[in-house]
């Protein structure tokens, strides 16, 4: 069995552990002074969970690698610059591993189509389970047995706008069963549902260097732009994980058997930030657009905050012959949004139309991952013909 779930008080999915006190300004600051843990709290996390054992052997980053079936997560754009016109991918995550919980994992299928030099279409879904969960109320009492689960559907049409610039649009069904069926202070609990969308956009140019060719390539990826979420009628709905994403990639081929990819990128979650100081909540008030376009400038601590809510992934990876890849990188969260740091290494393997990519990490904090001393394994088929991009 995953966990034990106690469903008394249901509280707001922002509620959250804090050192913050006012410094006599109204102004949020720890006890010493300092910056104060002020995390974002989103419902449906699962749609952030990295889906790619090939971008998670690379400190997480994807935004701009080269394409494949799993840019479907990262940056649907890229798809139309993909060298083979169909691709598959296929992952399996298993979450909390460390703690030797059997049933709690991710499933990631998606796929795309090269409709022709110019156009792409893909599919996405990812299956979230939460293995099985034995429901109480306040008092112990059992209130029956389930099988808590969360999945997202993604369609995404991609198209080239010039023959190095590319942009992307998707749509997507979200799908949130937690506790469905349940009651708390008389309330029935239902699964929650939403909708979002993602907006992307590539571009790539090659760069001269000295006896080498080399590419660069620029992604921009909005991602889960969408309605709040909820589970039940008088509880207010929550903010899905909408996030504002960057990438650079800068691939250089050494000479005829090995490449080198050094990349980078940088995400921020456009949700509003709260103030730990205000009991009421006030970042959920906001409508959605409000809230989204606001998040660049709402935290609290002013424009030193709004900086400490950015992450980072650093990634480089070498391929000998496109047969053998190895693979390591680096993420970095601010110790007040989460405190999330580790190093990830990995390998990869292609023969023909298959590839087998495999991730590790091993944190730098005291800040336990969900897949920590855990492998990740990712499947890949490039199908079709080469493309001339």
């Amino acid at each position: 069995m995953a966990t034990l779930i106690f469903l008394w008080p249901l509280v707001s999915l922002e509620a959250q552990i804090s050192n913050c006190v006012d410094d006599g300004a109204g102004n949020p600051v720890n006890p010493l002074g300092g910056a104060c843990t002020n995390a974002i709290i989103t419902a449906v996390p699962f749609l952030r969970i990295i889906p790619d054992a090939r971008s998670g052997a690379m400190g997480d980053a994807g935004i701009a690698l080269s394409p494949d079936a799993n840019s479907l997560h990262f940056n649907a754009s890229k798809l139309v610059f993909a060298e083979k016109e169909t691709g598959v991918a296929v992952t399996y995550t298993p979450w909390l591993r460390a703690l030797n919980v059997p049933d709690v994992y991710l499933a990631y299928l998606s796929a795309y189509l090269q409709l022709n030099e110019d156009q792409a279409i893909g599919f996405g879904l990812r299956y979230f389970s939460l293995g099985d969960i034995a429901f109480t109320d306040e008092n112990g009492m059992p209130l029956g047995n389930g099988r808590p689960n969360e999945f997202e559907l993604n369609l995404t049409y991609a198209r080239k706008l010039s023959e190095q610039f590319a942009a992307a649009v998707g749509a997507k069904y979200i799908y949130s069963n937690l506790a469905n069926g349940q009651e708390v202070g008389g309330e029935r609990i239902s699964a929650g549902t939403g909708f979002a969308a993602d907006i992307s956009f590539t571009y790539q140019t090659p760069i001269s260097l000295p006896n080498k060719t080399s590419q660069l390539r620029a992604g921009l990826a909005l991602t889960n732009l969408g309605s709040k979420i909820t589970y039940t009628n008088s509880v207010e709905a929550d903010w899905i994980p909408s996030n504002f994403g960057l990438g650079v990639a800068w691939e250089i081929d050494l000479n005829e058997y090995n490449q080198l990819t050094f990349t980078t990128d940088l995400n921020k979650l456009m949700v509003p930030t709260s103030n730990p100081l205000d009991s009421d909540g006030d970042a959920k008030d906001k409508g959605t657009v409000a809230g989204i376009l606001g998040s660049f400038g709402d935290a609290p601590d002013g424009f030193s905050e709004e900086l400490r809510e950015l992450m980072w992934s650093f990634g480089m990876e070498y391929w000998y012959d496109q047969q053998l890849a190895l693979r390591l990188g680096y993420f970095q969260e601010h110790a007040t949004k989460g405190n999330r740091k580790y190093f990830t290494a990995g390998l990869g393997i292609k023969y023909q139309v298959f590839g087998l990519n495999i991730s590790y990490l091993i944190p730098t904090t005291n800040q336990r991952s969900p897949l920590d001393n855990t492998l990740r394994f990712s499947m890949l088929f490039d199908l079709g013909g080469t493309v001339e991009n």
